[in-house]
C-alpha cells in the first residue's frame, strides 16, 4: 500500500468541522444546512440523538433534533446488532424491592470509639501511686524524726524542766483512798516548774515541782468519783530547808479554813533541801464526785517549798 488520496468517506473524513479547513473544503465539505447534513459527503454518521439510549428497558424521552431537525437512532447499550442491556437498575428493579433496614456489621468490635472505661482506670492507677509514693515519703520523714526524738532523753536534769499535762485526773478506789500521784502528772499555775537535780524525791525519776516562791504558782489536780461527800485527808510529799513554810489550799474554788503546814519537820538546815523532804496533811470537806484540789502560793505566804507528790484517803488520818 503506497501513500495517497483514498478518497471520501474514510473514517478521517468524518469531521464535521471539515468546511473549515482548506483541505476540507477542497473535498467538498459543507457547513449544516437546512436539510441536517454537514461534513464531508458521504460521511459516516456516528451522531445519536440524545435521549435514545435506555436504562433499565425503559425509552427516555426524545431530545430536541439538531441540525435541519433530522433524528438520528441512538446506539444502544449493546452495541450495534446487540440486544439492549440495562446498564443500570435501581435497587427497586430487584425481587423483594429495596432493603428496608440496614445490615449490623459482623464485628462489632471495629469502629468503635476509644476505651473511655479502661483510660479511666489507668487515670486512676497513676494518681493512687502518686499518693502512695508521696504517703511512703512523708513516712521516711516522719521516722527520721522519730528517731532522732527518741534518741534524747526525756527525764529532766538538773538544769531542765518538765512540760506538765494541761490537768491531773485520779479516779479514788472503793475505800474512798488513790494512791500517790507524782508531780509530772499536776497541772502547774502561776510559772511553777518541775526539776529533778535535788535528790530525795519519791516520785519516779525524781521530778518535783519548784518555784513556788511567787504569788500565783502552785499546783491543781482534779480527782474523780469521790463516793460520797464528807471529810477527806489529802497528803503532800514536800522539802524545806531550815524554816517552816505554808501555802494555801483550795477546793473547788474555795480557799479552806487553813493553811497547808509545810513545817521543817526533817530539821534540814537552811538550804539543804535534799535533806528536808517530809510529809504533811489536811482535811477538806469534798463532794461527792469530781473535786479539784490547789495548792498556791498567795499574799502572806511563805513558799519555799520543794513538792513532788499528792495522794488522798478517806477520813481524818495522819498517816
Amino acid at each position: 500500500m503506497t501513500p495517497g488520496d483514498n478518497g471520501a468517506s474514510t473514517p478521517e473524513d468524518d469531521d464535521p468541522f471539515g468546511y473549515l479547513y482548506a483541505d476540507g473544503q477542497a473535498r467538498g465539505a459543507q457547513p449544516p444546512s437546512g436539510s441536517g447534513g454537514y461534513g464531508y459527503p458521504n460521511a459516516v454518521s456516528r451522531v445519536r440523538p440524545v435521549g435514545e439510549r435506555t436504562y433499565g428497558g425503559q425509552q427516555q424521552a426524545p431530545q430536541p433534533q439538531y441540525g435541519g431537525g433530522q433524528t438520528i437512532p441512538q446506539q444502544q447499550p449493546g452495541g450495534y446488532g446487540q440486544p439492549p442491556n440495562a446498564a443500570y437498575q435501581a435497587p427497586e428493579t430487584f425481587p423483594g424491592g429495596a432493603p428496608t433496614s440496614r445490615v449490623a456489621p459482623q464485628n462489632p468490635g471495629r469502629g468503635r470509639g476509644p476505651n473511655t472505661k479502661g483510660l479511666l482506670i489507668g487515670a486512676i492507677a497513676v494518681v493512687a501511686a502518686v499518693v502512695i509514693g508521696i504517703s511512703v515519703a512523708m513516712m521516711n520523714g516522719n521516722g527520721d524524726d522519730n528517731k532522732a526524738s527518741n534518741g534524747a532523753s526525756t527525764s529532766p536534769t538538773t538544769s531542765q524542766t518538765a512540760s506538765p499535762s494541761p490537768s491531773s485526773t485520779s479516779s479514788v478506789s472503793a475505800s474512798g483512798d488513790i494512791a500517790p500521784v507524782d508531780a509530772k502528772t499536776l497541772h502547774l499555775d502561776g510559772g511553777a516548774s518541775t526539776a529533778s537535780d535535788v535528790k530525795g524525791a519519791q516520785s519516779d525519776g525524781g521530778i518535783y515541782v519548784t518555784n513556788l516562791n511567787q504569788t500565783g504558782a502552785g499546783v491543781t489536780w482534779t480527782v474523780n468519783g469521790i463516793p460520797s461527800k464528807g471529810t477527806y485527808t489529802v497528803f503532800a510529799h514536800f522539802s524545806v530547808p531550815g524554816e517552816d513554810q505554808s501555802m494555801t489550799l483550795t477546793v473547788n474554788g474555795k480557799t479552806f479554813g487553813s493553811k497547808v503546814n509545810l513545817g521543817n519537820f526533817a530539821h534540814a538546815a537552811d538550804g539543804d533541801f535534799a535533806g528536808g523532804w517530809t510529809k504533811t496533811y489536811s482535811w477538806p470537806t469534798l463532794n461527792k464526785g469530781t473535786n479539784t484540789i490547789s495548792i498556791s502560793c498567795q499574799d502572806g505566804d511563805k513558799c519555799n517549798v520543794l513538792l513532788d507528790q499528792l495522794w488522798l484517803k478517806a477520813g481524818q488520818v495522819k498517816n
